[in-house]
C-alpha cells in the first residue's frame, strides 16, 4: 500500500479551500490529492497529472477518482503550460509536487530497485526511448563516472565506472542485480559505515538521467507563475539535495524578485513516527510558497 510522505504537513501549507482549484503535478496513487480533494469539493476542480501511464490508468479506473471535478492527464510535469493551455484548465489556487516515486513504480518490474532482480530500464514512461541498460552499456568510462558523480554525488564515480566497463567486455549487463553486485565490489566494504546500500547513489543517478529529471524540475518552476492566481500555494516534497538545492535557489530568487513569500524558512521533514511508520519519508524535504 502507498504512503503519502508528509501528508498532513502538505496540507497544511497549502490550506486547500471549497471551490478552489488545484493541480497534482505527479499524482502517483493519488495520496495527495485524496486530502486535497476533501478541502476543495464541493465547486472545486482538480488536475492529476502523471508521465506514468500505468499510473494514469489506475487513477482513471479508481472509483475515488472518477468524478467530474478531476481531470487525469498522462503527461510528463514538465509539459504543465502546454496542458494547461490545451485543456483549457483555469488557474489554480495550489500546486503540489511530490519528486519521489510510488509504491506501484517500485514494483512495475522496470529495475527501480536494487533489492529484486529486474531488467535495467528505470524509465517512468515508455515514450522515453533511453534506458538505463542502454547506459550502462553503451556509455564511455568517462561519461558513466560523470553521470554518477553529478546525479548522484557518488565519491567512487570512477572506481564503480571502471569496474562497470571491465566487466560489460565479457558480457551486456542487463538486469539489477547484475548492476549491484558490480558496485558492491567496486567500493570499500565498509561504504557510507553499512547506512545505505552501495548501490543507492548509482541507481539514483542513473534514474535521475534517464528521465532528465533535474532539466523537467527546473521547465516545471519556470513555468508555474504563469499557471497560478496571485496567492497560490505551491508545496514541492524533494528527496536528495539535488532537488532540493534547485527548489531552494528558484523560492528564493522569486521572494528577492518580491514575486512570492516563502511559506518554509527551513524544509519541513518527517517526524520521527512518520519516518517509523514510513522509513522511505526519512529523506524527504518539503518547501512552500506562496505567490504574490
Amino acid at each position: 500500500m502507498h504512503i503519502p510522505v508528509l501528508l498532513k504537513e502538505v496540507v497544511a501549507v497549502l490550506d486547500p479551500k471549497p471551490k478552489e482549484v488545484f493541480i497534482d503535478a505527479t499524482f502517483g496513487d493519488g495520496g495527495h490529492s485524496t486530502e486535497i480533494l476533501k478541502k476543495i469539493l464541493p465547486g472545486g476542480k482538480l488536475l492529476a497529472i502523471d508521465w506514468d501511464k500505468d499510473a494514469a490508468e489506475r487513477a482513471k479506473k479508481s472509483v475515488n477518482f472518477q468524478k467530474p471535478e478531476i481531470t487525469i492527464v498522462n503527461e510528463n510535469y514538465a509539459s504543465l503550460l502546454e496542458i494547461v493551455k490545451k485543456i483549457k484548465f483555469p488557474k489554480a489556487d495550489g500546486l503540489i509536487v511530490d519528486l519521489g516515486f510510488s509504491t506501484g513504480q517500485l514494483e512495475s518490474g522496470r529495475g527501480f530497485s536494487f533489492l529484486k532482480n529486474e531488467p535495467l530500464d528505470m524509465r517512468f514512461s515508455k515514450d522515453n526511448e533511453l534506458t538505463a541498460a542502454e547506459v550502462i552499456n553503451g556509455f564511455t568510462e568517462k561519461d558513466l563516472a560523470d553521470i554518477f558523480f553529478e546525479y548522484g554525488e557518488e565519491r567512487f564515480s570512477r572506481r564503480i565506472a571502471k569496474e562497470i566497463f571491465k566487466e560489460r567486455k565479457k558480457k551486456r549487463i542487463l538486469t539489477t542485480l547484475e548492476l549491484a553486485e558490480i558496485i558492491k565490489h567496486s567500493v570499500p566494504q565498509n561504504y557510507e559505515r553499512k547506512r545505505i546500500h552501495p548501490a543507492t547513489r548509482v541507481f539514483q543517478a542513473l534514474r535521475i538521467y534517464v528521465n532528465s529529471e533535474l532539466e523537467n524540475l527546473k521547465t516545471l518552476l519556470a513555468g508555474m507563475e504563469s499557471i497560478l492566481n496571485s496567492g497560490g500555494r505551491v508545496a514541492i516534497i524533494s528527496f536528495h539535495s539535488l532537488e532540493d538545492r534547485i527548489v531552494k535557489n528558484y523560492f528564493k530568487e522569486l521572494e528577492k524578485e518580491d514575486k512570492a513569500k516563502i511559506l518554509t524558512k527551513k524544509p519541513i521533514i518527517a517526524s520521527e513516527e512518520e519516518v517509523r511508520n514510513n522509513p522511505k519519508s526519512r529523506s524527504a524535504k518539503l518547501r512552500a510558497i506562496i505567490l504574490k
